[in-house]
């Protein structure tokens, strides 16, 4: 016999599928030049976040011109061919608008916020610094003197050079083992005409992504960024294919002593996986169980808490569009960096050797999927979720259906994949802080 649908039961279902952006209530559309437009209407606040980015970044940096993307992208608003550095920093701040533009390895990205009545002037002033900088001579050393401190500010961070020296190891050889904001030497070498011509190299709108959220009709958004980006006609040369990354085959250290510090902080980790490899969702939920859910997941329990041998610790996957690192982040006093280390292994060994409880698992993914609705809280949310989800490929359909690819996912899965990407006595291990005691770099080291 057929089972009758109940219509209330099909109502609260349908309430369900349709509280986050899905492919009925997000446009999208391809304007002639390849530019990607994506609109999604919220009309619970008065503003308009736009979200967007280019294909070019730190990938496209000459090998003595390392931080030339992120230097091109901080020096964007300094000047355009109509409007001066003040011009467009009076006309931003004049109606409480912001507007933040940066590199990474394989994009420059930006975001606008403004009212939906000033979007229009705004977007002017976007498509205005993307197409036509002029890098003023003035502004460009103001820019670089900022960039210069920021430098300097980041060889006495323990955190950021920990963090710097782990990538260039785990990297070494590869682009992402180079600095996007770059080093004080290439820095200093970066010139003008080094700006304009990365700049009318690598600046163009072919599968750029434009995500408009807010206080504006979808049609509307996607005919303003058309209005403005439509004619924008560049191309440039096809980029070098990255080559593979391979993870370490051994264990490595690298310390970086920086003087008058009493905390080391460490990151220790190897190579993992890509936002669109199928594993993934359940290196994700690994992550979130290592040292992500609660209190900084199992690490946070075992290492910090029931220990006491770190002032803080968690887990982090890196996965964009090619394999980058999955790691653990720690501070800890020296005297305890050795057993630091031995129990962030032994909680990684412990997820290799036997499988995640039922409970736990379950707990790791209502996290999950419970922390998607407060990513979209915000227009700023949504709209970088958007272009997420257009630069990885995922579909319009990902945030309807992200909530059953958690609940899909088995402690097999999990257990699987720990045992392929997470070797403990294969990492970098990275260490910044006071000179190490030989005795105590000797354990470390192992």
């Amino acid at each position: 016999m057929a089972r009758k649908r109940n219509p209330q039961s099909a109502l609260r279902s349908s309430a369900r599928r349709w509280a986050v952006p899905g492919p009925h209530t997000i446009a999208r559309e391809v304007l002639p030049n390849g530019i990607v437009v994506l609109a999604y209407e919220n009309f619970s606040s008065p503003s308009v976040v736009l979200s967007g980015l280019l294909r070019a970044g730190a990938l496209d940096d000459p090998p003595d011109r390392i931080g030339l993307a992120a230097f091109a992208a901080e020096a964007l608003t300094r000047g355009t061919s109509h409007r001066t550095f003040h011009q467009i920093y009076e006309a931003i701040e004049s109606v409480g608008a912001s507007l933040g533009i940066g590199a990474g390895h394989h994009t420059t990205g930006f975001t606008l916020k403004a009212l939906a009545e000033d979007l229009p002037a705004m977007l002017e002033i976007l498509a205005d610094v993307l197409q036509n900088p002029t890098f003023p001579e003035e502004e460009v050393e103001k820019v670089r003197g900022e960039i210069l401190t920021d430098l300097q500010e980041r060889e006495h961070d323990t955190r950021r050079m920990a963090a710097l020296r782990f990538r260039e190891t785990l990297f070494q050889g590869h682009p992402y083992g180079r600095s996007v904001d770059g080093y004080p030497e290439t820095v200093r070498a970066i010139t003008r005409e080094d700006l304009l011509h990365f700049h009318r190299t690598f600046y163009h709108p072919v599968r750029a992504i434009v995500a408009v959220v807010g206080a504006i009709r979808a049609g509307d958004a996607i005919q303003a960024v058309h209005a403005v980006l439509g004619d924008w006609e560049a191309c440039r040369p096809e980029p070098l294919p990255l080559p593979p990354a391979a993870p370490p085959a051994r264990w490595i250290h690298v310390h970086t002593p920086i003087p008058g510090k009493t905390q080391v902080d460490l990151v220790m980790g190897t190579v993992g996986l890509s936002r669109r490899d199928p594993e993934y969702y359940a290196a994700a939920l690994a992550n979130s169980i290592l040292g992500v859910f609660g209190m900084m997941g199992r690490l946070g329990d075992q290492v910090r808490d029931r220990d006491g041998l770190a002032y803080y610790v968690y887990s982090r996957l890196d996965a964009g569009l090619a394999s980058g690192p999955w790691s653990v982040i720690a501070g800890v006093a020296p005297e305890h960096l050795p057993q630091a280390i031995q129990g962030i292994q032994a909680e990684i060994r412990r997820m290799q050797e036997r499988r995640v409880p039922a409970q736990e698992l379950e707990d790791n993914k209502s996290f999950l999927i419970g922390s998607l609705p407060l990513q979209l809280e915000t227009n700023e949310g949504i709209a970088g979720m958007l272009v997420d989800m257009e630069l990885f490929e995922l579909g319009l359909d990902y945030l309807e259906r992200f909530p059953e690819i958690i609940r899909s996912i088995t402690a097999a899965e999990i257990q699987a994949v720990v045992r392929k990407y997470l070797d403990p006595d294969r990492m970098v291990l990275s260490t910044a802080g006071p000179e190490l005691p030989s005795p105590l770099a000797q354990e470390v080291i192992r």
